[in-house]
């Protein structure tokens, strides 16, 4: 059972032992209950944002955010055009442990909704290039993982092998990885410092002086790594909209020699992903995993018949390839197929208040407005602490009759198929590890 907002709460106070918690509220971004989240507001006005995982993989995602987090010296932070969280303090719990950051705020925009053009779509490529432009030693003085060039070709090698040997993969796309994979322009590239593969909800927004969105913070820092760029960029092929002023922005500001391969290979890494998906339903010997993974990578096939990856990309930036991965996002589960949480999102905002929606402008005096009117909601979202109710709630933990985010309603059912096969391929351009998803 999902843990309270007040249980997280009372977690707070042990992992910062000064800590005046007066009000808490759930956090959440419509995940697949892999996190229980909170965030708590100090009686100076702070907040700070707790976290407890409900699978072991969770857990080992969130010990690595804090070991990035913590790389982030002043310094470091001070070179980046964004805000990321700040790691506060943690708190051992009976079932894992708990981790506390400083809230950052801002609001999501779904990757299908990202606007061409001047404003979110330029502002997330020059993030992404500023925080590429790190000093590899971020990485390295933490201990944390460096790739090659080599050692990402060979990854890549596994991954095409082990999936094309399952004889799930239609051979038109077997050939199509595997060209790729020997043609050595693609992987002549510099190594960086990446997050190991954001998504759009990594990336927050605020509104500039004109009314335009903007990124004001980055999350999903627990695969901080040294590792190929494009791997950062690999979700922008569900953003076809936007995706030339993403890459045209992100080759503007970036600090290194020029790339053109960078958006081929963010184009190779998102249809991976549908490849590690069958990889990992069939290693996890899940065959409605397997089935789910088998009939997206048959739409696939079909979207890219026309489409030669390799090939100079057209005059408007946009081709064959990021219309399939859009359409791949409505592509309906087989009849009888089990409805599949593949869910990797972290719980962090909820989309239904912070989402800008496509009929959305960038008039300023509405978005004033809308965020008046989100900041009143969260204002009576929060309700004051009993200080004498923080005492004991860990132990009353299984009474909690209020579900932490609402994705914890609808994970054992209840959704249409439609939505259920849309949460499915849209997770298989998140990160899926054999190790972090069971």
């Amino acid at each position: 059972m999902a843990r309270s907002p007040l249980t997280l709460a009372a977690a707070v106070t042990a992992a910062v032992p000064d800590a005046e918690v007066v009000g808490a509220r759930r956090l959440t971004a419509g995940g697949g209950g892999r996190f229980d989240s909170a965030v708590a507001t100090l009686a100076d006005g702070s907040e700070l944002v707790v976290r407890v995982a409900n699978e072991e993989a969770a857990d080992r995602e969130l010990a690595a955010e804090v070991v990035a987090l913590r790389a982030l010296t002043p310094g470091v932070r001070g070179m980046l055009p964004f805000r990321a969280p700040e790691y506060v303090g943690a708190a051992a719990l009976l079932a894992g442990r708990a981790v506390v950051t400083r809230f950052v705020p801002g609001y999501l925009i779904d990757a299908d909704e990202i606007p061409p053009g001047e404003g979110a779509a330029t502002s997330i490529g020059a993030a992404l290039a500023a925080l590429h432009a790190l000093p590899p030693s971020v990485v390295r003085s933490a201990g944390l993982r460096e790739h090659t060039p080599e050692q990402t070709r060979a990854d890549v090698r596994r991954v095409i092998e082990a999936a094309s040997h399952s004889g799930r993969v239609p051979v038109r796309l077997t050939v199509r990885w595997r060209d790729a994979l020997e043609d050595d322009r693609l992987w002549a590239f510099e190594p960086a410092v990446c997050l190991g593969g954001t998504q759009a909800t990594s990336f927050l927004f605020e509104d500039d002086e004109r009314g335009a969105p903007g990124v004001s913070g980055v999350l999903d820092w627990h695969g901080l790594s040294i590792d190929d760029p494009a791997v950062d960029l690999r979700w922008v092929a569900s953003a076809p909209d936007a995706a030339k002023d993403i890459f045209r922005a992100y080759g503007e500001a970036a600090h290194r020699a020029p790339d053109a391969a960078v958006r081929v290979r963010a184009r190779l890494h998102a249809e991976l992903e549908f490849a590690r998906w069958l990889v990992h339903g069939l290693e996890s010997h899940r065959t409605d995993v397997v089935d789910d993974a088998a009939a997206l990578l048959e739409s696939l096939a079909e979207g890219v018949k026309d489409d030669v990856l390799l090939a100079e990309i057209d005059d408007d930036g946009r081709t064959d390839i990021d219309d399939a991965m859009t359409v791949l996002a409505n592509v309906p589960q087989r009849p009888g197929a089990p409805a599949v949480d593949t869910s990797m999102q972290t719980d962090a905002f909820d989309p239904d208040d912070l989402t800008l929606g496509p009929d959305s402008t960038w008039n300023k005096d509405d978005w004033s407005e809308e965020k008046r009117a989100r900041a009143t909601s969260a204002a009576q979202e929060t309700q004051p602490i009993d200080r004498d109710e923080l005492v004991g709630l860990e132990r009353a933990d299984a009474d909690a009759d209020a579900p932490l985010g609402e994705h914890s309603a609808s994970d054992d059912g209840g959704q249409p198929d439609a939505e259920d096969a849309r949460r499915s391929a849209r997770a298989a351009f998140q990160r899926w590890t054999s190790s972090a998803s069971e």
